[in-house]
């Protein structure tokens, strides 16, 4: 490896998969882990797995072989970017009820994906403004609103949601404006946008796809056309440019808030204390 390569390789994946045994494994996946020194979070639910973790590459490496050792997860691949330093503090390995919580039972991604778009066809359809039945595409976001604000594709629908429980609902209200188009959805990493898209199957969308491996696979493979900003992730290096490269963007230990580079320049933003966000808030209380 060149010395001036980033030495943590940070993953992030998840599978959906009867995974009914969770109980009896975490031990085990927590077991490798503290082995090879990794650190992140695993979520172990009924309807399969999804983590996001970092290490060095022999680590991560180690980790990935056990993890195909096991047949339902052998066909498992991450999606992988680099950093200077360990960007988690600790390891958690947690049981959970769902992957992505949506509460939505009836949605079974292992019954059957989604129909879905790699990310360089998605950048072909954008650059021609069309899919290639001539059907506009519309780009509809599944994250939060705070992870919205740091980065998305040009002109997406954006429904400002809080938490992910309340995309059915706002996709539902939406089904008129949308259903002549064809509809993609995304998110960081792929797991909210196939379970959104999924759903706004069940609930009579005609034309919807999820974009494979979500924004990040997207800048890995095509990088950042059509696309403005960075892209939030759930560590201690906020947000990824369309390189995969950690930015200045920060967030607000006190609030949650993502602090740009120019909101760090405010008297109101001390690390790890308060920000502008911060600010706002006690004012508009």
């Amino acid at each position: 490896m060149p010395s001036n390569t980033p030495p943590y390789v940070n993953i992030s994946t998840y599978k959906f998969i009867t995974f009914n045994d969770t109980a009896e494994k975490r031990p085990e996946f927590l077991a490798i882990c503290q082995q090879l020194n990794l650190k992140g979070t695993i979520l172990l639910t009924p309807e399969g797995i999804n983590l996001f973790l970092a290490g060095l590459r022999h680590e991560i490496d180690g980790f990935m072989d056990w993890l195909h050792t096991d047949p339902r997860f052998s066909d498992v691949v991450a999606k992988e970017s680099l950093s200077d330093t360990q960007p988690f503090t600790k390891l958690l390995v947690k049981l959970k009820a769902e992957t992505i919580t949506m509460r939505m039972p009836l949605i079974r991604p292992e019954d059957g994906r989604a129909p879905f778009v790699t990310p360089p066809t998605l950048k072909r359809w954008l650059d021609q403004g069309h899919d290639d039945s001539g059907r506009p595409v519309v780009m509809v976001d599944t994250r939060n609103d705070f992870e919205v604000d740091v980065g998305s594709f040009d002109h997406t629908v954006d429904f400002r949601i809080k938490k992910f429980t309340e995309f059915p609902a706002v996709i539902a209200a939406n089904k008129e404006a949308l259903n002549d188009k064809t509809v993609v959805t995304f998110c960081t990493g792929g797991i909210r946008c196939e379970k959104a898209a999924i759903h706004m199957q069940n609930v009579g969308y005609e034309n919807v796809y999820q974009l494979e491996g979500g924004i990040l696979k997207y800048f890995e493979e095509v990088g950042g056309a059509h696309y403005h900003g960075d892209c939030f992730v759930f560590d201690y290096r906020t947000a990824l440019n369309p390189q995969l490269e950690a930015t200045d963007t920060e967030q607000c230990y006190a609030c949650r808030a993502v602090v740009t580079p120019r909101e760090q320049l405010s008297p109101y933003y001390i690390p790890g204390k308060s920000c502008p966000h911060c600010k706002k808030q006690l004012i508009e209380a």
